[in-house]
């Protein structure tokens, strides 16, 4: 580290801090500012200007007095220790341990902007990764290595869902971690997250990352790129497969723009900086699986939309990098459905490379898509309703109304505690298509089709429109 200090502060703006007369210093250096008592806060090299250097405080400039403050710079950017000993600690954003246990100490360090990787070397996604909700394992299949987001709004059970997803994720037996970063959150938030999360912890695959509201807003820059730091060293050095999950990005992208705002720069889409899109893929890109390496490193970003819309920069970018999304729906968590997924908003373009024969099952790429297909007619149906009427509307259109509605109730619904199988879902899946006559259900292979009929005793492919629902010997949502 340099023996050099510089005192000429010029300035405090916000989380920044000024300083004059420097050399030598290069962009992301790390620094180490001491205030006059003494005690040491920590800072990154933002911009350089011939003599001028911009220091962005990650503890903040609160309390610091510009005539007595000392930086110096290390001359190497922000490295962190990595390995296995993060696994099952709880620390704040910038990684410091808040669970009572000593700081994590590792011979190797990694610099948490991370390395780019040759895309020649990138080995495509697949595989699943198992969530334990099925309405996502069936029809928005998360695959290892795949960068896969999930789109709330304001008062939708998004991190109760982040955390149960972390909580119950698996690789098929396979070495398997959860890194998890949460950002913004309240203390409530906070304490609900590291209870839900308690078990995973204390079986040694977790690492927690909790950065409060309240935490200095430069933590909140760090946090996401500690984390991924920590995790591609789990998957590529360790061998296992991690799953990251971030939320909010959106308090992220709101942190990103109080420091862009504080540095001066000119605005672009509400007022957030220009290099937001960069921003973001420097996060998300940072997944995937490296060939000759083991492991693999898959991203779940958790946003909430401003106002429900979709086209606001951070999912609109968001979704411009990831691969697909996970949409909720605040009409059925209106309807008290939870999980309140919207499927015919949802899409995993990954889907086909992690589910089929040998990897889930052989019927779930089409069973998810004739789901799809059958949603997307019961919708349109439902518009219809509302314009004639359900007196007016055929038997085979009535069916579809109640297969929407055995969709939300059988299929989608689950208990934020319940660890739903894939097979289970899967069946519960068919029990949902069986509400429609089998003439409707021409995206399932006719074979497929027919050994299920028989299966459940129902009519054969050529059924009409009129014909009973086939496979509804026992109560709706009941499993065979």
């Amino acid at each position: 580290m340099s023996e050099v200090e510089y005192t000429a502060v010029r300035e405090l703006r916000g989380p920044l801090l000024l300083v004059d007369g420097v050399a030598g210093v290069g962009w992301d250096e790390f620094a180490l500012v001491r205030t006059a008592d003494g005690a040491p806060r920590h800072g990154l090299v933002l911009e350089v200007d011939r003599d001028l250097a911009v220091v962005q405080v990650l503890e903040g400039t609160s309390g610091l007095d510009p005539r007595r403050t000392r930086i110096a710079f290390t001359g190497s950017p922000l490295r962190i220790p990595v390995g296995p000993g993060w696994l099952g600690r709880t620390c704040n954003g910038r990684g410091e341990p808040v669970d009572g246990g000593p700081p994590v100490f590792a011979p190797d360090t990694a610099d948490v902007a991370g390395a780019p990787v040759n895309p020649v070397r990138r080995t495509p996604p697949a595989e699943p990764v198992l969530t334990g909700v099925g309405a996502i394992d069936v029809l928005t299949t998360l695959v290892r290595g795949q960068k896969l987001p999930v789109f709330s709004a304001a008062g939708l059970p998004h991190l109760e869902l982040a955390v149960q997803i972390a909580a119950q994720s698996s690789c098929g037996g396979e070495p398997f971690c959860v890194v998890f970063a949460g950002l913004g959150l309240t203390h409530a938030e906070a304490l609900a997250v590291r209870e839900g999360l308690g078990e995973r912890a204390a079986a040694g695959e977790l690492v927690l990352l909790l950065n409060t509201a309240d935490d200095p807003v430069i933590e909140r820059l760090l946090t996401p790129r500690i984390a991924l730091t920590v995790a591609e060293h789990l998957a590529f050095t360790g061998g296992r497969h991690v799953l990251v999950v971030m939320g909010d990005m959106t308090a992220y992208a709101e942190a990103l723009r109080e420091v862009s705002a504080s540095r001066g720069e000119i605005p672009a889409r509400r007022a957030y900086p220009g290099y937001l899109y960069s921003d973001f893929a420097s996060l998300y890109e940072r997944c995937g699986r490296i060939r000759g390496r083991p492991g693999s490193v898959t991203v779940l970003p958790v946003l909430t939309m401003p106002a429900g819309d979709i086209t606001h920069p951070v999912p609109d970018l968001t979704g411009y990098i990831t691969e697909g999304q996970i949409v909720l729906a605040p009409a059925a968590h209106a309807r008290g459905v939870y999980p309140p997924v919207d499927p015919l908003s949802s899409l995993s373009r990954l889907l086909r490379s992690g589910a089929g024969a040998g990897r889930t099952r052989e019927d779930h790429p089409a069973v998810a898509a004739q789901l799809i297909a059958a949603l997307a007619r019961a919708r349109q149906v439902r518009e219809l309703a509302d314009l004639v009427g359900q007196s007016a509307l055929g038997p085979a259109d009535r069916r579809h109304l109640d297969m929407e509605d055995a969709f939300l109730r059988d299929f989608v619904a689950q208990g934020q505690d319940e660890n739903r199988p894939l097979d289970a879902a899967l069946e519960r899946a068919w029990q949902v298509l069986l509400h429609l006559p089998a003439a409707h259900l021409g995206m399932l292979p006719a074979d497929l089709l027919r050994r299920r009929l028989r299966a459940t005793g129902g009519p054969g492919p050529a059924a009409g429109p009129g014909a009973p629902p086939p496979g509804r010997a026992g109560p709706t949502g009941a499993e065979p």
